[in-house]
């Protein structure tokens, strides 16, 4: 994006769906002879739609396309393989939803493309073609780095399915209840094909920033304000420290201002 005024490059954005079956005709449509690129998240950070990675990027390979899949929200968030993407680029915080130090990360490049991509900070000649060449990021502390390994025996301990059933378990305990309403709107898609933990809610006629900071001032509540062009709402992200007892007050808490307002 930074480069695209002194490059003569242009980006096009795509709308999403909420059904992972439409999306791959959505992005094909959006590609021409000129494309080179296609980005786009695994699964979305506004309301949880988890795209169908491995069709979008076959389709963008089969013209010559590479294709960038920022993967933010997915790692230890629902099973997945790296044979279940056919990317060229994927990368992902650790210390989302694996619970790693914040400024944990990892990134995945395509053997072919490794030598091709320059590293942020420059990296001995012989790792050209080396994927640890990203690896060279300056002086800073091994603590963050070796806390990764203590995450993933955390994470491996619970084992990837039965933390994804769990967090379905508790998005759907709200999300099921507060549906009842005619004033609330999940704008999260709750079949398990194409969403997990994510859900995005909203309060007809209350804004959602004002939803999120009463949230917070009455009830200690945190939670994200989505406000997009085509809708808006309340991100809310259980993990399985998550109690029930935390969500149905949080339902609990989404009723009271339905009936009474946000003040």
């Amino acid at each position: 994006m930074t480069l695209r005024p002194s490059k003569g490059r242009r980006t096009c954005c795509v709308q999403s769906e909420s059904s992972a079956g439409s999306c791959p005709a959505l992005h094909v449509a959006a590609l021409t002879p000129a494309t080179k690129v296609l980005h786009f998240c695994h699964i979305t950070n506004l309301t949880g739609q988890i795209f169908p990675v491995r069709r979008i990027c076959d389709e963008a390979r089969g013209r010559g396309i590479r294709t960038i899949v920022d993967g933010a929200h997915a790692f230890a968030h629902f099973p997945y393989t790296l044979d279940d993407l056919g990317c060229d680029y994927y990368g992902t915080s650790l210390h989302k939803w694996l619970l790693a130090p914040i400024g944990t990360g990892f990134l995945y490049v395509r053997r072919e493309n490794i030598q091709s991509l320059w590293p942020l900070t420059p990296a001995p000649e012989k790792h050209t073609g080396d994927i640890r060449k990203f690896e060279e990021i300056g002086t800073h502390p091994a603590a963050n780095h070796n806390a990764i390994a203590e995450a993933l025996g955390f994470h491996e301990g619970i084992g990837i399915e039965r933390k994804a059933a769990r967090l379905r378990y508790l998005r759907d305990r709200w999300a099921t209840r507060l549906q009842q309403s005619s004033r609330i709107r999940i704008h999260t898609n709750l079949d398990p094909a194409h969403s997990c933990a994510i859900g995005t809610v909203q309060i007809t006629g209350i804004p959602a920033p004002k939803v999120v900071d009463r949230l917070w001032e009455r009830w200690r509540i945190i939670a994200t304000p989505i406000v997009h062009a085509e809708y808006e709402g309340v991100r809310v992200t259980p993990n399985v420290y998550t109690t029930l007892e935390e969500i149905d007050t949080f339902a609990a808490a989404m009723e009271e201002m339905v009936a009474k307002g946000a003040h």
